[in-house]
């Protein structure tokens, strides 16, 4: 059931530029706090979708061309929205939950964690401080970020599709791919994330197949309320 569901899936968001990896929600449960949970039974079949390096000029441009009369508030999160939120058409049987990687619940937590889903489901490897042996920050607060195989850093976790009447005794669990394996690689990656993120250099960590154009780059670089200029776009606001 799991490989028909993912065939479908693939057909349909691959083109786009995304890509879909199932997990059992309860994966993503056992490594987590209760308040993190996902509401859902151990065996319940979920999807986390990831946005690679061609989604911009495979979905997000034509998105927008094709929107370009409508209110727009955020390109990229309604791009997404709108593409995810389409799986349900070609599942017209089934229950299809869609969460997003932007919402959030009432007391402000997000409504799932996206690096530790990507991690569960083999997508992409989780590094963590507790990934470095000889952990040199002290006192200091350091986050962990994921890393694709084949594109390092330049990818994004968007969102997760969950099937509540699809129940997945038997599905095998993936091991991500550890692609950062030295503890010299690994401490160099986790301070290029929390002290250089902001240019980049944490994402090339690896020899990449694919990175984001020049184009996308200046995009996503650029502060949001200015990136609608750079579509051809008016800015709207409530």
């Amino acid at each position: 059931m799991e490989e028909r569901v993912a065939e479908r899936l693939r057909g349909a968001l691959c083109p786009l530029g995304f890509e879909v990896h199932a997990f059992k929600v309860g994966w993503y449960n056992a490594v987590l706090q209760p308040a993190f949970h996902l509401p859902y039974p151990g065996d319940t079949l979920a999807f986390v979708v990831l946005s690679t390096p061609s989604m911009f000029d495979k979905a997000l441009k034509p998105f927008v061309n094709k929107e370009r009369l409508k209110i727009i508030r955020d390109p990229v999160d309604q791009c997404v929205s709108h593409h995810l939120s389409g799986v349900k058409e070609i599942f017209p049987d089934q229950k299809v939950d869609i969460i997003f990687d932007y919402e959030i619940l009432s007391n402000r937590r997000p409504k799932f964690l996206a690096q530790t889903a990507a991690h569960v489901a083999g997508a992409a490897y989780y590094y963590q401080r507790k990934d470095v042996k000889l952990d040199p920050w002290g006192e200091k607060k350091m986050y962990g970020v994921c890393i694709h195989p084949k594109y390092g850093g330049w990818f994004a976790i968007r969102g997760l599709l969950l099937f509540p009447d699809i129940q997945v005794p038997f599905l095998e669990q993936p091991a991500p791919i550890d692609c950062v394996s030295t503890e010299e690689k690994r401490t160099e990656l986790l301070e290029l994330f929390n002290f250089h993120w902001q240019d980049g250099r944490y994402r090339d960590i690896i020899e990449v197949k694919e990175r984001y154009s020049e184009e996308q780059k200046t995009y996503f670089s650029t502060p949001p309320a200015e990136r609608f200029r750079l579509l051809g776009l008016t800015h709207f606001t409530e």
